[in-house]
């Protein structure tokens, strides 16, 4: 367990990509806290071998939901059975996410960096919102630091190529990441960029409540994202570049800090890295950006 992390006893925690990697490292610490973690998991099976490295003092504190959170229906189905099983959440993790590497749809039609990166974290964080207003909740978007830099290898010298989003001719989140010119990274950037920017309208529309919204990037955590994101050319030295990252139990505690620690009180609408905040590009502080993209989501969840 993570020694920093305070009693959670009586504590509800929701945690998504909590079935391998670093999610289940975060979901492993909360519940030794003392939480009551709730899982979504796409196979309910993957979760056993969370649900066994909790031991028998710790596994009772588990609730695992199934779900596919690329899908709308199974995102407010997800939502569905956690309002009805608990009046209040405390935390709330979105940390489920992927890279793909070629151009996939959801079956609601919607790039698939855009469905899992995005659409899950402002789908449960909406969707649960009376529960999180409830518990007062911290909600921890765990982002990616390629939104400020979409760069796969950065030279010395080159200026930085933050992720871009354009909405001004966007009139569905379907026409976002579309298959002409398509570039996996930069995909994946901009689906990030989406979590961080629609999260600063959210925390600002639930601070009155002591809801909290934060976003961070981890660290460069060893997981099949990593494995995914290494270019081409460096493929042969994946293993090699593993020995040098982050393991999901280091990841985790910036996570974990940011959603437990008493010092980080209050503190909402911000972006770290690691434990350290930063800085995102001009345009996820746009106000009118931003409000775009939140009626284009809500459009998304009311079809």
């Amino acid at each position: 367990m993570n020694a920093a992390i305070p009693d959670l006893t009586h504590k509800v925690a929701v945690v998504t990509g909590a079935t391998g990697g670093m999610g289940q490292a975060i979901a492993s610490d909360l519940a030794r806290a003392g939480a009551h973690v709730v899982t979504v998991a796409r196979d309910p099976a993957r979760a056993d071998t969370l649900r066994a490295s909790l031991g028998a003092q710790s596994e009772h504190r588990l609730d695992v939901i199934a779900g596919d959170l690329s899908r709308r229906a199974d995102v407010v189905t997800v939502a569905e059975i956690v309002l009805a099983r608990y009046d209040r959440i405390d935390i709330l993790v979105n940390n489920a996410g992927a890279h793909f590497q070629d151009h996939r749809l959801s079956p609601d039609g919607i790039e698939m960096h855009i469905a899992l990166d995005y659409l899950a974290s402002y789908g449960l964080t909406t969707l649960l919102e009376a529960p999180l207003r409830r518990g007062r909740a911290r909600v921890v978007n765990v982002a990616s630091d390629t939104l400020n830099d979409t760069r796969q290898i950065k030279l010395p010298g080159q200026a930085r190529h933050p992720a871009t989003l354009d909405l001004a001719d966007i009139h569905d989140l379907s026409d976002l990441n579309p298959p002409n010119g398509f570039v996996p990274f930069k995909a994946y950037a901009r689906a990030k960029l989406m979590t961080v920017t629609a999260g600063y309208a959210l925390a600002r529309q639930l601070a009155a409540d002591g809801v909290t919204i934060n976003a961070l990037h981890p660290g460069i955590v060893a997981t099949g994202i990593i494995d995914d994101l290494v270019p081409p050319l460096l493929r042969p030295l994946r293993t090699l570049i593993r020995h040098t990252l982050l393991t999901p139990a280091e990841g985790a505690r910036s996570t974990t800090r940011l959603a437990t620690s008493p010092d980080l009180t209050g503190i909402t609408g911000r972006y770290f890295i690691r434990d350290t905040e930063a800085n995102t590009p001009p345009i996820s502080h746009n106000a009118v950006v931003q409000e775009r993209l939140l009626a284009l989501s809500r459009d998304h969840f009311a079809n």
